[in-house]
């Protein structure tokens, strides 16, 4: 069952929930703004929904809440950071800050992180350096949580990628799993007792399904696009660790640390006027966008949009009409902000 609870209270709720687990009050407050603010945008799965499983990490000591960013090599417009299994959040929101700088100087800017966590929604970060001016692009590796096409067991993870598109009427943001449906999408669905609108992966029987509870069960999640998405999320893998010098999904498999612990992260920014004025990449991006938006829909009364488009809509409907909630979820979130820390997570990646 879903409720409406004020956006306020849900920032300070989280906020409180952090605290009693571990974390300073700053770092605290940024948490709990990215939290609320996934909620808001409707990215439920990846806002309060991995609260209680990030406090039971910090628990654990998969998560340092003491860790920070550390460079260990830069090259031009290159950085290196080491994590030092610092919460995910301010570890990649310092990178893609860092990203931006080096592109403000270079006219892009990379950086790649190590040894980080779980940096909850990913689009974060690629709306961060949209919003700024910058084209975004950001892309993290995991532990195996899904087969590669043909096989019937988790062998690469789904590593999440996002590109944002910098369009002062609104940025155009892509952020997607490699897989049809994230884990935590599944636990969205299982939490509010609905059916996927599409299958997302194959029973313990091996029948496609679209029920996300069979899909948990058996892990066998369904690649976007089947081998084309499998084939993505390996070479996203390979990318990350490379780049970053730092673990792949294997590593991560066999340490057993917990979702995307010990795992690696790329930012990029790039100033979009490089080689064309404002006025120009702004039109051409408003013409796309505009005969992508006026598209013919299947089915009478749908709206065609482009990745994105809906969030700020969503965004505001959440502030004046409170942000959208999992009841069970909220319950866990007001206990742990009470002191009660043995809360168990129910919901999925």
């Amino acid at each position: 069952m879903s409720l409406r609870i004020p956006y306020e209270t849900v920032l300070e709720t989280v906020k409180q929930a952090l605290m009693n687990s571990g974390l300073t009050e700053e770092k605290a407050q940024i948490c709990a703004e990215i939290h609320t603010q996934s909620n808001a945008d409707g990215v439920e799965s990846h806002g309060l929904n991995r609260v209680p499983r990030f406090v039971d990490y910090v628990q654990k000591g998969f998560i340092n809440p003491k860790g920070e960013p550390e460079l260990v090599g830069g090259k031009g417009a290159v950085e290196n950071y080491d994590g030092h299994l610092g919460i995910g959040i301010t570890n990649a929101l310092f990178c893609a800050d860092r990203a931006m700088a080096l592109a403000k100087e270079h006219g892009i800017g990379c950086v790649a992180l190590k040894n980080s966590t779980h940096w909850m929604r990913g689009g974060t970060y690629a709306w961060k350096m949209a919003e700024a001016g910058f084209m975004g692009i950001s892309w993290i590796n995991t532990e195996s949580c899904m087969p590669l096409w043909g096989s019937d067991e988790p062998g690469v993870g789904n590593n999440p990628f996002c590109i944002a598109i910098p369009r002062e009427d609104g940025p155009i943001v892509l952020d997607m799993a490699m897989s049809q449906y994230a884990y935590g999408k599944l636990g969205v669905y299982r939490l509010a007792g609905k059916k996927l609108p599409f299958p997302g992966g194959f029973d313990k029987e091996g029948n496609l399904t679209d029920d996300p509870g069979a899909i948990e069960e058996s892990r066998r999640i369904l690649p976007t696009g089947y081998w084309k998405g499998s084939g993505m999320a390996i070479a996203l893998d390979l990318a990350a660790a490379l780049m970053a010098n730092g673990n792949s999904g294997l590593d991560m498999d066999e340490a057993g640390n917990g979702s995307c612990t010990g795992c690696c992260q790329i930012f990029i920014a790039y100033d979009p006027y490089l080689f064309g004025s404002k006025e120009e990449i702004q039109g051409m991006l408003n013409r796309r966008v505009a005969a992508a938006d006026a598209s013919h829909p299947a089915k009478e009364g749908d709206v065609i949009t482009c990745p994105g488009e809906r969030t700020r809509a969503t965004r505001e409907r959440s502030k004046k009409e409170g942000v959208q909630v999992d009841e069970t979820i909220w319950q866990q979130v007001v206990a742990i902000s009470k002191g009660d820390l043995n809360t168990k997570d129910i919901a999925s990646k």
